[in-house]
């Protein structure tokens, strides 16, 4: 059932506006799963949805390692925008574990799994669709990915995907939306403080590392 709607659907977003896109996931299901890391690119769809369905719940990752600025910008953006943003944490007690061991040095794909994925897992099982503002152009693996695609017995929905660098500046600036501010410093993709450097795309992500995500859009 899932691979035959996602096929219908892709033909039918793939010649839509990002905003009929949106639109047309909330239309179609109830049930509609919405996170965001309010890193550089994220006020993009935060600022569709805040238009398109006003107040619905928006989950952000809390691992305990974000960045004060990240922080900072998600105040600002949820009072903005007037954002539903629901914080979700990982266990307290691996959480602490993490952190002891300083395991994001040790087996960062370890680190990611208890404070990123496993958050998400419970809410995950709730939904049918999951969308979230990942774009093609930020590395190898997103610019593969679909408008719809199916993991976990989830549809994952990317309004941006074939979005790139110029479309979300220009929206951003016509829009009047604040930027994140470790942008002007020349983080152009920002994650946990410990895995994160400045750099362009997601270069600066898990600096001299083969990986490249954390995980959650890779199931």
């Amino acid at each position: 059932m899932y691979l035959v709607n996602k096929e219908k659907i892709n033909r039918s977003l793939s010649a839509k506006i990002v905003d009929a896109r949106v639109a047309q996931i909330f239309n179609s299901f109830e049930d509609v799963l919405v996170t965001s890391s309010f890193g550089t690119t994220s006020v993009v769809l935060l600022h569709l949805v805040s238009r398109i369905k006003p107040d619905w719940p928006i989950y952000f990752i809390d691992t305990g390692y974000h960045f004060e600025e990240t922080l900072s910008y998600k105040r600002r953006l949820t009072r903005l925008l007037d954002l539903n943003v629901i914080d979700l944490h990982p266990d307290s007690s691996s959480h602490e574990a993490t952190e002891k061991e300083q395991l994001w040095i040790k087996d960062s794909d370890k680190c990611c799994k208890i404070n990123k994925l496993a958050p998400i897992e419970q809410i995950k099982k709730k939904h049918k669709v999951w969308m979230s503002g990942l774009i093609g152009f930020q590395n190898r693996h997103r610019s593969t990915l679909k408008i719809i695609d199916e993991k976990d017995e989830i549809l994952k929905f990317y309004p941006l995907i074939d979005w790139n660098s110029s479309l979300v500046e220009e929206y951003i600036t016509s829009h009047s939306l604040p930027q994140h501010p470790l942008k002007e410093q020349g983080y152009h993709s920002v994650g946990c403080t410990h895995c994160t450097v400045p750099g362009v795309g997601r270069e600066g992500r898990w600096n001299n590392q083969v990986k490249t995500e954390c995980g959650l859009h890779q199931r």
